[in-house]
Order: structure tokens, then sequence, then C-alpha cells
């Protein structure tokens, strides 16, 4: 009995595909995948040192996109441009998601796994992330202390220190909220961006004002959800790290030579919108 000779389970090239690129550029050669795939060099024989340096690296290419997306925001502020600073907002917010989503996948690393390779680390951690460090500062998390793990990369620690110095998303959206009209002290419109952002009564009345008159004030509104769906996904991440942490190595040390899951947990007391959350009280 011969075999039929279609076979439903098997799909032709279609002639009209572009099979030769010896003078085009192909897929691999846009995204320079040779670069890309060939930047995972384990220091060990080990396994699963792979999925430890493949979860940071793409982690590492999500957190240029947040900083990306969220520095255009913050221009579309500045031009009172909502409608395409809430599309961006929730770009970002999908963006901690997947990032919150990769904790998952390196859950699976096991404690006994993680202590064949992790001597070799040295003193390299996730702390010294400067797409991390962009992230928070952008959002309003300042500390120039932070800094000094970059000042060994001149470009980098140069770059950060701009994003350290000039207002944040939060201070960008107060300053429209005075140009709107509501009263903001002087105190916080002409501060020191440099410094930690602290939690103002007129800035807390501004936005009760806003919530009380959503409908008069609905893209402010909208615009302070936005916000709040950000720290909320951030939140997640940072608390889905610090248990992943935990689950890997328990209470030791972290390689950077921080406490680890202990100042871990400390970012969580930590918000980017303090009046956002406290107004919810006073409604």
């Amino acid at each position: 009995m011969s075999c039929p000779h279609h076979n439903k389970n098997y799909r032709e090239l279609e002639e009209s595909i572009h099979t030769d690129f010896n003078n085009d550029m192909s897929y691999g050669d846009y995204l320079h995948l040779d670069q890309i795939l060939s930047a995972q060099k384990p220091l060990s024989n080990q396994h699963d040192e792979m999925l430890f340096i493949t979860i940071h690296q793409t982690s590492e290419l999500w957190l240029k996109l947040a900083g990306h997306e969220l520095t255009a925001a913050l221009e579309n502020i500045k031009q009172a441009d909502f409608g395409h600073a809430f599309k961006v907002i929730s770009r970002v917010k999908q963006i901690l998601n997947q990032l919150t989503q990769s904790w998952q996948i390196l859950s699976t690393l096991t404690p006994v796994d993680y202590l064949q390779f992790r001597d070799d680390l040295g003193h390299s951690s996730g702390f010294q992330s400067y797409g991390y460090r962009k992230l928070e500062f952008l959002l309003g998390n300042k500390n120039a202390d932070l800094l000094k793990v970059h000042q060994s990369n001149e470009p980098v620690y140069q770059e950060l220190k701009a994003v350290l110095e000039a207002p944040s998303l939060y201070e960008e959206v107060i300053n429209v909220l005075a140009q709107q009209g509501m009263k903001i002290d002087d105190c916080v419109l002409k501060r020191d961006f440099s410094k930690p952002y602290q939690k103002n009564e007129s800035v807390l009345q501004a936005w009760l004002t806003v919530y009380r008159q959503a409908d008069t004030h609905f893209e402010l509104y909208e615009l302070a959800e936005k916000l709040i769906d950000i720290e909320d996904a951030f939140q997640q991440w940072r608390f889905k790290h610090m248990y992943t942490v935990q689950r890997i190595i328990g209470n030791k040390m972290g390689t950077g030579g921080s406490s680890g899951v202990s100042f871990l947990k400390k970012a969580l007391d930590i918000s980017f919108f303090p009046e956002l959350f406290e107004l919810r009280t006073h409604l």
C-alpha cells in the first residue's frame, strides 16, 4: 500500500518567500543577533548558569525599553500631550508585568543549583544595574549616593547624574497641576530635584480637587490613575524580586555587599507618588 503523496502535516515553502540574503539585510542582521546570542558566556560549567544569565540580560533589555518609554512620557507631560503620555505609560506598565513574570522563570533555580556558580559572580549584582537605576530616577526615587557604584563607567555615570538632577515624571506632572491653576507650594516647584521627593500638603490638596471634580479635570484624573498603575506594577516587580531572592538564597548577604532580602524589603516602603495613595483616605 503506497503512502499518500500529499501530506497535510507539511507546509511547502511559498515561491515568493525571499531566501537569498547574500546582498540583502536579514532578520538576524537587523537585530544584530550574532552579538546578542553570543553574549551568554557562563563562567562555570553548571547547566543553570545559562538560565541566570539569560534572565538578567533580557531584563536589562526590558529596562532599557522602559527607560526609553518613560523619557518619552516626560516630554509628553511637559507638552501637556496627555493622549500620547497615556499610551506610553500603559506600555511601561506592561513592560513591568513582563519583568515580574521573568522572576517566575528564575524561581525554578534551586538553592543547590545556584550555589554551584554563585561564587563566580564575584561582586557583580543587580544592584549595579544602571537600567534599573535610571528607571527609579525617572520615576522619582532619587538618591545621589546610588551613583557611587557607577563611577567606574563615566558615560553611564554622567547619564544617570543628568536624570538624577532633572525633574522626575511625577515632578513634571506636579508642574502641570500648577500650570492648570492648582496652588502648589514654591518649595515643591523650585526644589533641588536630585533630592528624594517628600510628600507635600499642597500637592495632596491639588489631587483631592482633581478627584473630587473628576469630570472637570478628567485628563489629570486619568493621568493620576495611570501613575498608580505604574507604581502597582513596579511594586509587584519589587516584591517578586525580593521573594525570589529569599527563595533561592534565604537571608545570605547579596553578592554586591548588601544585606540581601532585608535590603530589598526596604524598597517596598518607598512610594513614587505618595499623595496619590494618601488622597484615597481623605475621599
